[in-house]
């Protein structure tokens, strides 16, 4: 009975992207049993053909700056309230970031994006990263992005003004369940930033990490809450616990219940780009291909910020092998 209900609300969103899910049809994602779940991903991949194609967007980053974070996020290596032995650095050389975007580059990025630890930026560490975007413009053809926390109108117009497209800051989790992932700062700093970059014309990149202990109730408060706020992409990071953080002992989600959120993302967000970032390789393991059959439409690669992603060119094979395509066509979304 739940397989036909379910193929009645894809065909609802395909027919209108527009289609509210009510709480009982959201019910019949979440409560899918393991035996059928193979027609929930069947049901979220048509939705993403509908509204994203065949278009896969590929994207990579930079740990510009890293450690000594001021904030005291429950999952991340890079706080200062955590001994984790990750290395600490500060920002990059214009030219040490503009030489990883153009090796990134040749090996088929298409995205690529500064990220820093911390609360914030100086207006120093802008002048530097634009020197990076100049030197990287005049190599490549990649869009640019920029994840360096915590914005003013200030800082948004002078990366606008820079070359930057794109800005990034998660949300990380739902509203209800923040207290207990960072205290340091408010969740409506972290809105108010994501609410700066929509005025100043960025596309806006803003998701979660899920694993932290959250409820599904709470995976879809996040969504929603996405939704709302009308964000362009969102990143999907599956918790890998490191030692030395508060979460350290967290267990990694199951493969299923991993790729269950990717295909209730899409139901959600029917026409955003969802992109498997950060732990798909340990937590998705054998599976990772079916991310992109369950909902997904985008991927980060090469390294991450504090750990290693898996070799560019197997990704590139796996979304050959599944006939996607990663050069963006006129008119789609940047």
């Amino acid at each position: 009975m739940n397989s036909h209900k379910l193929v009645d609300i894809a065909t609802r969103i395909i027919a209108d992207r527009e289609y509210i899910l009510s709480r009982d049809e959201i019910s019949t994602i979440i409560e899918m049993p393991r035996e059928d779940i193979h027609i929930l991903f069947a049901c979220a991949a048509g939705i993403t053909r509908k509204y994203c194609g065949n278009w896969v967007n590929v994207c990579s980053v930079i740990n510009a700056r890293s450690g000594s974070c001021s904030e005291d996020c429950a999952f991340c290596a890079q706080s200062r309230y955590h001994r984790t032995g990750v290395k600490t650095y500060p920002l990059l050389s214009a030219e040490k970031m503009a030489q990883a975007a153009i090796e990134l580059h040749k090996n088929g990025a298409r995205f690529f994006s500064f990220v820093t630890s911390g609360y914030s930026v100086s207006e120093q560490d802008i002048k530097v990263i634009q020197e990076a975007v100049a030197i990287i413009r005049r190599e490549t053809d990649l869009t640019l992005c920029a994840s360096l926390g915590n914005l003013t109108k200030s800082l948004a117009a002078q990366l606008r003004e820079a070359g930057i497209q794109t800005y990034h800051h998660n949300l990380e989790t739902a509203r209800s369940f923040f207290p207990q992932i960072c205290t340091t700062h408010s969740y409506d700093e972290d809105v108010n930033t994501v609410l700066i970059a929509k005025e100043h014309g960025f596309t806006v990149c803003c998701g979660g990490i899920f694993g932290l202990g959250e409820s599904w109730e709470q995976r879809v408060e996040l969504a929603l809450t996405l939704r709302d706020l009308d964000v362009d992409k969102v990143p999907l990071n599956l918790l890998i616990p490191i030692p030395g953080t508060r979460l350290e002992a967290q267990p990694l989600l199951e493969p299923l219940e991993a790729l269950k959120i990717v295909a209730l993302y899409r139901f959600l967000l029917p026409d955003k780009v969802l992109i498997m970032c950060g732990g798909r390789e340990v937590v998705l393991r054998d599976l990772q291909s079916w991310a992109l059959m369950a909902g997904a439409n985008g991927i980060m690669v090469g390294n991450y910020l504090t750990t290693s992603g898996r070799n560019i060119q197997d990704d590139l094979s796996m979304l050959r092998d599944l006939g996607l395509e990663t050069e963006m066509k006129e008119g789609q979304l940047l």
